[in-house]
């Protein structure tokens, strides 16, 4: 449950707080008060809207997994939001982001606003539906489990096969392609490192004329190699080191020549066109290395576009099995359904009576197979759609489906907020409500917004939102508190002395 709220500059409140205890917890006061401003403030702080407050604090106590987010569970959780020019979230001390924020609150916080409609999405209709099958029959869970199991790997297959299915439909022209791309660099086989080797022999056939004339010039140094060993042997001077480097010099001047020599073979038209042949590919893929490495990745697919019948073929066995299963199973579970379909029914119903509403009708139909099975829930009031009944009649509905939940999910209850879910009702109708959130939160704790006086004389705390000028405040009231404002709901700003004593009647 939710023990502490603090919030401090949201909108017209500049700061309260708030302390809760279990039960129902009612919020009245005029309209325009902030009695939604400052739910939606709770709400922000859990991730659910934008945070406008600069801060907002709230004492959680509930045992709550949150090891997938590196944070730890503490007897008291202290949830805190800052804002400053963005809004920080964190929980026990500990930074998180907003969208995880919300996941954890999903686990004990339900949010029912005026336009919600979650409550008769298909999931949660059919969770609903088969907890009351496992009651009946335990065996409904493990059907269930097997189905879940079977169903993940069969979606497995389904998407693999779907995937080799449109492969097929443009293999040829995927072969055709590879080909192109390996023939193309084929067609080049470079080297790895050709390219500069060809640059450099350009260079070279390019200077060739001037470096054999220079070599010539060159050469005359070697006559005049014994009159420099004279000279040094008369200055009694090593001639080692002239030696070496003229043996050297030999050397380099015989390796140019052989090179030049090598290059009267070269076809300077041959060689630029190999050289933009690999400037083509180099293009293309970037590098030789990439280029030969797109070559065997292409060779690949093309092995594999030669084995897909046979693939596609395994494939199709096998999902083929997997579907057998899995359909079996989903006729077991759909037969369940069909089959305890009128005792939700009439749960539901009995709630319905309560809340002096018509019978509502439940029905199953038949859908696509997804990792729900192949059934649909529709519900009808009456005769009538869920789009045409009144706001009223929705919000009652609703009700008698959360409490079916409450009833046969077993869940460990948590925080159930509401947003004016008495509204547009009658008295007798108002007070029903009342008493239904009155019996679920022995598991719940209820916090509602309410113009009603039915639903505030039932709750265990009644606070009141009060506008004077730009600011609100929210208080606790006391008992005769609770009676000025409960006699206010019933006549308006001028209370009578007649709606004095109702109040007092409502809250006996």
């Amino acid at each position: 449950m939710i023990e502490r709220i603090y919030l401090k500059e949201h909108f017209s409140f500049n700061q309260c707080e708030l302390n809760f205890k279990p039960g129902l917890i009612a919020f009245t006061g005029a309209s325009g008060a902030g009695k939604s401003v400052l739910m939606q403030a709770v709400l922000s702080l859990f991730g659910y809207g934008d945070a406008s407050a600069s801060l907002i604090e709230a004492s959680v106590i509930k045992d709550i997994d949150m090891d997938e987010f590196g944070i730890e569970n503490d007897e008291v959780n202290i949830f805190k939001l800052i804002k400053t020019k963005t809004a920080r979230y964190f929980i026990n001390s500990q930074n998180i982001s907003k969208k995880n924020i919300n996941e954890i609150s999903k686990k004990f916080i339900n949010y029912l606003s005026v336009k919600d409609d979650g409550e008769f999405e298909n999931a949660r209709l059919l969770e609903l539906l088969d907890a009351i099958c496992a009651r009946k029959d335990s065996s409904h869970v493990e059907i269930l489990k097997d189905f879940d199991e079977k169903y993940r790997v069969y979606n497995k297959l389904f998407t693999k096969l779907s995937q080799i299915l449109e492969k097929e439909k443009k293999v040829e022209e995927l072969k055709d392609f590879a080909k192109y791309e390996i023939s193309k660099i084929q067609e080049v086989n470079p080297k790895i490192g050709e390219d500069e080797e060809l640059m450099q022999k350009k260079k070279s056939i390019s200077k060739k004329e001037k470096i054999e004339i220079a070599l010539e010039l060159a050469s005359a140094v070697f006559d005049s190699e014994g009159s420099v060993n004279e000279a040094l042997s008369l200055m009694e001077k090593d001639s080692s080191f002239f030696d070496e480097c003229m043996n050297e010099l030999r050397a380099e001047f015989e390796m140019q020549k052989e090179r030049l020599d090598d290059l009267e073979d070269v076809v300077i038209v041959d060689l630029l066109e190999r050289i933009e042949k690999i400037a083509g590919l180099k293009k293309r893929y970037g590098s030789i290395e990439e280029a030969l490495v797109q070559k065997e990745v292409k060779l690949k697919e093309l092995a594999e576009y030669e084995n897909i019948s046979f693939e596609k073929s395994e494939l199709e066995k096998q999902y083929n099995t997997a579907f057998s299963e899995i359909k079996s199973l989903c006729e077991k579970i759909s037969d369940n359904r069909k089959a305890t379909l009128v005792l939700m029914n009439e749960n539901i119903n009995s709630y319905l009576k309560d809340l002096y509403m018509s019978d509502v009708v439940l029905t199953i139909k038949d859908k696509d197979l997804d990792i729900l099975g192949c059934d649909e829930v529709v519900v009808n009031l009456g005769s009538v759609e869920l789009k045409k009944i009144s706001s009223g009649e929705y919000n009652r509905l609703r009700l008698a489906f959360l409490a079916s939940r409450h009833e046969f999910l077993k869940r460990d209850g948590g925080v159930l907020i509401l947003d004016e879910i008495d509204s547009n009702l009658s008295g007798k109708e108002s007070m029903s409500v009342a008493n239904v959130l009155l019996e679920l939160s022995k598991k719940y704790q209820i916090f509602a917004i309410s113009h009603q006086p039915q639903l505030s004389s039932r709750a265990n705390m009644h606070f009141l939102v009060e506008k004077n000028g730009s600011q609100s405040t929210v208080r606790l009231l006391n008992k005769n508190e609770r009676i000025e404002e409960l006699a206010r709901m019933v006549s308006g700003d001028q209370v009578h002395k007649k709606a004095i004593e109702f109040a007092k009647s409502l809250l006996e």
